[in-house]
């Protein structure tokens, strides 16, 4: 029956209107909006200040999944884990409640840090926590643990990590100058040895490979709103003409707003950012649906909404506490490591359907008009969450 009435319908999605593409949208969205329920992951964020006696960390972290045991180095989506209910009941609780059960919880969290100071093993003493008072359980709470240990009087070097499963750790040194030390810890990884005074000294290569890195980790895995733009535009046509120049343009916009977004020259809130981007995402897909070749605005838009992904990136970027000194060297590593990302999302897109299908006289009914109508539903629900929750 399902298949009936889906062939009956989109082999007339491109004589429909624009607005009628909307509602039709619109309709299927409606319909699977309740099963759609996320809880997204997110770095932990530390901000660490070192001198001649003692270390303080500061880390914004999801303290409830930490609490409920939730493996944040294997899971985007604590829904999708054993822990879900166990989470779910914590980020219900009072922030008075929650600091109960971390306080009782920290002592096997405290053993997870690996920090030393040359060969001396470093044990941080929980000095202060403090929980923001969320009304709303279906968004993160923020929460700020503020972490002390006095250092060893040899003026050895720190180096600072956590186990795995407490997940990717964004490590920011400050007041270290102009060599001020950042780093994406992910899979239990340990900083470089950070000196009690002054920064890392690091080479112009070290640098460039770490944000190479970092950038690449933005689109695979983490990057679930870009990979499905970039998804979007790949759905539009099978020629690979089209592609390329929708793909360059979205790149060079991209660029441009991520290197003035870490300029500080704009500067746009996620708050509208990110609704911005969800929108882009609805819209590359809704177009897929009335047409099978790209048409002059096309380009137009998916420039617009490079520049907006841009800003998104730029926040990213900014997390992880760019210097000046190091702007070129790290903007051009994390910008490679994007398009690394989106390039290999486009040749797995390539490998899986494209190659083996999109000369097949049934791919835009079948394959291309279903592709669209997923990646729209997502982007409407996400930006309807980023909007209005």
């Amino acid at each position: 029956m399902f298949r009936n009435l889906y062939s009956s319908m989109l082999p007339n999605v491109s004589s429909i209107g624009f607005k009628s593409s909307l509602v039709m949208i619109a309709l299927l969205f409606t319909a699977a909006l309740p099963a759609a329920y996320a809880h997204e992951t997110r770095p932990a964020i530390g901000d660490l200040i070192i001198d001649d006696k003692e270390m303080v960390l500061s880390v914004d972290v999801n303290l409830e999944a930490f609490v409920a045991g939730v493996d944040l180095s294997e899971v985007e989506d604590t829904n999708l884990t054993e822990q879900a209910a166990d989470y779910d009941s914590l980020r219900a609780l009072s922030p008075d409640e929650i600091e109960q059960k971390f306080r009782a919880f920290w002592p096997k969290m405290q053993s997870g840090f690996k920090i030393m100071a040359g060969e001396t093993k470093i044990i941080p003493t929980l000095d202060r926590v403090e929980i923001s008072d969320e009304p709303n359980v279906e968004l993160l709470r923020d929460s700020k643990l503020t972490l002390r240990a006095e250092l060893p009087e040899d003026d050895t070097s720190v180096t600072i990590g956590w186990e795995r499963k407490f997940g990717p750790l964004v490590l920011r040194q400050q007041e270290g100058g102009p060599e001020a030390y950042t780093a994406f810890l992910r899979d239990g990884e340990v900083s470089a040895a950070i000196p009690r005074s002054g920064g890392v000294d690091e080479s112009a290569w070290s640098v460039f490979k770490r944000y190479i890195v970092a950038g690449f980790e933005h689109i695979l895995p983490l990057g679930l709103d870009h990979i499905l733009f970039v998804l979007g535009l790949f759905f539009l046509s099978p020629k690979l003409k089209p592609l390329l120049l929708q793909v360059t343009t979205f790149t060079l916009a991209h660029t441009l707003t991520l290197a003035l977004g870490i300029l500080g020259i704009v500067n746009i809130a996620p708050e509208i950012v990110e609704p911005l981007i969800a929108a882009s995402i609805v819209y590359v897909a809704v177009e897929n649906l009335i047409t099978s070749e790209m048409k002059p605005w096309r380009l137009i838009v998916v420039l617009l909404f490079g520049l907006l992904h841009g800003l998104g990136f730029a926040s990213v970027l900014g997390e992880f506490g760019l210097d000046g000194s190091r702007f070129v060297t790290s903007l051009i590593g994390f910008n490679i490591g994007v398009e690394l990302g989106q390039l290999t999302v486009i040749a797995m897109a390539y490998l899986a359907v494209g190659l083996w299908f999109s000369h097949k006289p049934f791919y835009r009914t079948y394959i291309s008009n279903p592709a669209s109508i997923l990646i729209g539903l997502v982007g409407a629900y996400w930006f309807v969450e980023r909007v209005f929750l």
